[in-house]
């Protein structure tokens, strides 16, 4: 069975992708989010002749091909394209074999439990507090994530003294039996992060993820070597050598890929299997509603070293507008503090088309 025709959707901020074979069989995937209408370029340019006639059930080795015929041309934009080759093809063998992708990766559909995870910096320690109890007491969710220090902010604070007043507010308001999470974005120093860890250390919170820029793994062992609580982070990472050094550094506690940014769930799983060598577990970046999400849930149902927990983004349409009406339905229900992966082929979503009539569409296909 052979790829044919693949179509991208895109906007600038989404792009999907539509595989179709010469029997006629499809699936959807999609690109990384951000800056998706140069991804869409890089897609087709850059991926797509490499993948029109080659198999559509077998294609491991065409992402690895891919790569070696684009060499010259390592990292992010790259992936991000192959991304929507790898989830659109998953999605076509789940629907040609009646089975989710959790099932063809050995593991099987269900419940995932889920972290409730705020992208929010500019909003107040009380205001914050206040949306999680809410969402604890709405949805029943067991653990949540915030956010410390500036993205990349070289020690500095998003204002004075948000770090000190977040974290004791926030905690206390969660209470006990509440798995507390924080996320750094690479905006300490060690000195610097190593102060906030025993701050956090003092109020409960056990996950203190890229604490440190996160192309510096030394910094970030660093850290990890002076706290007790679980050092996180590697989701900006998306080849196999920067993870290698991570784990050579022992810099983290908790190995974190986005699906989307490493190149699709094959490139993904690769990472996985390099963190169970080192005995670490796998709770993958998923920060919004888009499909990584969903690709993400499959993946924590499949593999045997997978973390505590599924990062479920709480953000609506005021701070992901373009997230809005991609899907029918509600694939993303979360009841008890768990999401489902449920037993429809494929991904189990469905593009929404009036999403896709408004999106640009590009069309590679043999001939």
């Amino acid at each position: 069975m052979k790829i044919v025709k693949l179509e991208t959707f895109a906007t600038p901020f989404v792009s999907f992708v539509r595989a179709t074979s010469d029997t006629g069989a499809q699936g959807w995937g999609q690109m990384s989010t951000y800056h998706a209408d140069i991804t869409t370029e890089i897609f087709h340019r850059q991926v797509a002749p490499y993948a029109l006639g080659t198999d559509a059930l077998d294609f491991a080795d065409t992402i690895q091909r891919n790569y070696e015929r684009e060499h010259k041309f390592p990292g992010s934009y790259l992936r991000r394209a192959q991304t929507g080759l790898d989830t659109a093809l998953w999605d076509l063998r789940g629907k040609l074999e009646g089975k989710p992708v959790a099932t063809l990766l050995g593991g099987s559909p269900g419940r995932v439990r889920a972290y409730a995870s705020s992208m929010k910096r500019d909003i107040t320690p009380e205001d914050e507090a206040k949306r999680f109890v809410h969402l604890r007491d709405t949805y029943g969710f067991t653990a949540f994530k915030w956010r410390v220090g500036a993205e990349c902010g070289r020690d500095a604070d998003e204002w004075p003294g948000r770090t000190e007043a977040v974290v004791p507010v926030v905690a206390k308001a969660l209470g006990d039996g509440i798995d507390k999470l924080v996320d750094g974005n690479s905006c300490y120093s060690p000195k610097r992060a190593i102060e906030v860890g025993h701050i956090l250390q003092d109020n409960g919170i056990g996950h203190f993820e890229e604490p440190c820029p996160y192309w510096e793994p030394e910094q970030t062992a660093e850290v990890r070597a002076a706290l007790s609580l679980d050092v996180a982070g590697g989701e900006q990472d998306c080849e196999y050598s920067s993870w290698q050094l991570m784990f050579d550094r022992k810099a983290v506690d908790i190995a974190q890929p986005d699906i989307m940014y490493m190149g699709g769930m094959h490139r993904t799983l690769e990472v996985c299997r390099m963190a169970a060598a080192q005995g670490l577990p796998v709770t993958p970046h998923a920060a919004n509603l888009s499909l990584v999400t969903m690709c993400t849930m499959h993946l924590l149902r499949a593999i045997p070293n997978a973390g505590k927990y599924l990062e479920f983004s709480i953000e609506g349409p005021d701070y992901y507008p373009w997230q809005d009406a991609l899907f029918l339905g509600k694939p993303y229900a979360i009841e008890d503090g768990q999401a489902t992966v449920t037993d429809s082929p494929g991904w189990g979503v469905e593009i929404n088309p009036d999403w896709l009539d408004k999106a640009s569409y590009r069309i590679s296909e043999i001939g």
